[in-house]
């Protein structure tokens, strides 16, 4: 065990085992989830929950992430997206990786359990337990679906910041799961037709892989489609209003003009462009809830 622990893992610095959580990833998971908190009640959210509460979802995000590394090591060591992570290059040893990815994820349940409720925890767990294992470990090499199946674990965090405060599962938190699961697929797509020599490389049967590029932009093209539909169905159910509706069709209607852009290719990186943007796109969405429900406005 020691020696596992050990092994190649002699020159690894905190940043290293920061990088293994994700950080930027689990910041923008944070947010969903905190919008989540926020939108479940009217009232203040009680601090111990608000920040106990994220810290223990960042914490099991953050050991998914570090898992991620370590079933993805050897293919990351190829891909030039990721071959400088602590792992691929040996800076952190597996075993070592695995001993922390678990402290993380007991350190969190133990935060969820005890400062907020039984519910909000073991949803936790699931997403965890989904992305780290049922996504990483098969879905991403067995199907170019691995995106849209495993998406829903990704999506969790604003489900899981609701059911924190509320101890509950209603409507409202699983449409804001829905839209981030639609979100998802043009989201990698993007990035997986940027990145599609690498990851034919190392055999992952990601979408433009195995079906091509034109067909993978159809989809992106399709998807961005229902995002937009989605997206906007907050407002129709009353959980928003008309400041959220116009920012969703806004950021919606600017996120299909990539789509289109990259469906044509008459742009140079249209692909990463479309990719960078999608991740400001969920962003700006989550915020336009949070202010549309503190600030509502009236006609």
């Amino acid at each position: 065990m020691a020696t596992l622990l050990s092994e190649r893992g002699a020159q690894a610095s905190w940043r290293d085992y920061l990088e293994l959580t994700k950080p930027k990833v689990v910041l923008l998971m944070l947010i969903t989830s905190l919008v989540g908190m926020f939108l479940a009640t009217r009232a203040g959210v009680p601090w111990t929950v608000l920040l106990f509460g994220n810290l223990g979802i960042a914490l099991c995000a953050g050991g998914a992430a570090a898992i991620n590394h370590v079933v993805d090591r050897r293919i990351d060591s190829v891909m030039a997206r990721t071959h400088k992570r602590p792992l691929a290059e040996g800076r952190v040893a597996p075993g070592a990786a695995l001993l922390f990815a678990l402290l993380l994820a007991v350190a969190g349940m133990s935060l969820l359990l005890t400062f907020t409720n039984a519910l909000a925890a073991w949803l936790t767990l699931a997403s965890l337990v989904g992305y780290a294992v049922v996504y990483t470990g098969f879905l991403k090499r067995a199907t170019p679906q691995n995106i849209v199946i495993g998406g829903l674990a990704g999506a969790a965090p604003p489900l899981l910041g609701w059911v924190a405060v509320t101890g509950q599962i209603t409507a409202e938190p699983l449409l804001l799961v829905l839209i981030i699961f639609a979100w998802t697929p043009p989201h990698f797509w993007a990035l997986a037709i940027h990145r599609k020599d690498e990851y034919a490389k190392v055999n992952v049967p990601m979408l433009p892989v195995t079906h091509g590029e034109h067909y993978t932009k159809v989809h992106i093209l399709l998807y961005t489609v229902m995002l937009l539909a989605v997206s906007v169905m907050p407002f129709a159910i009353h959980m928003s209003g008309v400041l959220y509706l116009a920012a969703a069709v806004l950021l919606g209607a600017r996120f299909l003009f990539w789509a289109v852009v990259l469906y044509r290719d008459s742009r140079p990186h249209a692909a990463i462009k479309t990719f960078k943007f999608s991740i400001w796109y969920l962003f700006a969405l989550f915020i336009a809830l949070l202010v549309d429900h503190y600030l509502p406005l009236t006609f």
